[in-house]
């Protein structure tokens, strides 16, 4: 990156839009509500005052002892809610991770390997794209049981088709500018090409990509949820929040208020940061 590149990302960086602002504060508080959950939550996630179910919110003005309110069992909706964020984040970031090394790796070999194996792993890509992925996940869930690693590893598995192609399209491209054949004449072996030179190149592109997938593996976690196949209780998260919540929408409103409201805007600034990134790559190239 040269001086003038780097430059203009400082002072876009500075001069945001508000939207943008918005959406990057956002992500920052719902980082430090996963990372400090224990500390900032009132109570513990599965404390239960069984005589105080079904209260208001405190915030409305009700004399409660619960900001958002409880829920069913007395459980602080609040707390509740703080600790499903953690735990959702930390299925959706282990996901994205697995997904993208899966796909980088599938893609770089579908790009070196241009005969049947390469034509497999795009066939497979092909395969993952045209099918419904949730039903999938459900059919692995109902078969392999309910545990937070095969949560994890089917929200990897949701998307590493698009990593593969956009992996294999990069790794092409950058083939055909010549200086990965220069360093093969210099006497480089091909995976230290791909890994110290090529990847380096499209890194950027490939963590737009994983932004712009990060509110999916938070969508697939919370539809498992809410079906009951993700996390499992005592655990909590903003999907089985809200499942837990269709019983007393109408009498309890608030127990589905505050989950919902945080899959909504955490979802929606991932996208919004996601896309003014890829802007900012777009036009420094």
């Amino acid at each position: 990156m040269t001086r003038s590149t780097a430059r203009r990302w400082r002072i876009s960086l500075v001069s945001n839009t508000p939207l943008v602002t918005l959406a990057a504060i956002w992500l920052a508080l719902m980082l430090i509500a996963a990372l400090f959950a224990p500390l900032l939550a009132p109570y513990g996630f599965a404390e239960q005052q069984p005589l105080q179910r079904l209260s208001p919110p405190s915030l409305l003005g009700y004399d409660t002892n619960f900001w958002l309110g409880s829920d069913h069992l007395g459980r602080d909706v609040l707390s509740r809610t703080i600790f499903a964020i953690r735990f959702s984040i930390t299925l959706a970031v282990l996901g994205t991770l697995i997904g993208a090394m899966l796909g980088i790796t599938l893609g770089m070999i579908a790009a070196r390997r241009r005969g049947w194996l390469g034509e497999t792993i795009m066939t497979m890509v092909d395969i993952q794209a045209s099918l419904p992925f949730l039903i999938f996940a459900i059919i692995a869930v109902g078969l392999l049981g309910k545990s937070f690693w095969l949560i994890v590893i089917i929200i990897g598995f949701a998307g590493w088709e698009r990593y593969a192609r956009l992996t294999r399209g990069l790794v092409l491209d950058a083939e055909a500018n010549g200086y990965a054949g220069a360093l093969r004449i210099l006497g480089a072996k091909t995976p230290r090409i791909y890994v110290l030179h090529i990847l380096p190149n499209i890194l950027g592109t490939l963590l737009v990509q994983m932004t712009l997938s990060f509110p999916e593996s938070i969508l697939l976690e919370t539809g498992l949820s809410f079906l009951g196949l993700g996390v499992q209780p005592p655990l909590t998260s903003l999907g089985l929040m809200v499942s837990e919540s269709r019983n007393y929408i109408v009498t309890a409103w608030w127990m589905a208020a505050a989950p919902s409201l945080a899959i909504v805007l955490t979802t929606l600034s991932f996208a919004i940061v996601g896309d003014w990134i890829r802007d900012k790559i777009s036009h420094s190239l």
